[in-house]
């Protein structure tokens, strides 16, 4: 398991890239960006991008409307 904070608060993560984050979550299939550490994530690395404990992750959901 890997300890980290997301979006200010601590969360212990059972996977370890980016993609386990967004799964436990329940986000799949929405818009997001994600920043690990200060830096932005493309979503065609979040299956690749690996978590260790420590990182500080960001995840900003992207809202549509007029």
């Amino acid at each position: 398991m890997t300890s980290l904070t997301v979006n200010g608060d601590p969360m212990t993560l059972e996977g370890t890239t980016v993609a386990d984050l967004v799964a436990q979550l329940q986000l799949q299939g929405r818009r997001l960006a994600v920043e690990v550490n200060r830096d932005i994530v493309p979503k065609s690395e979040h299956g690749q991008h690996r978590l260790k404990d420590g990182d500080v992750v960001e995840i900003v959901h992207a809202i549509g409307g007029g």
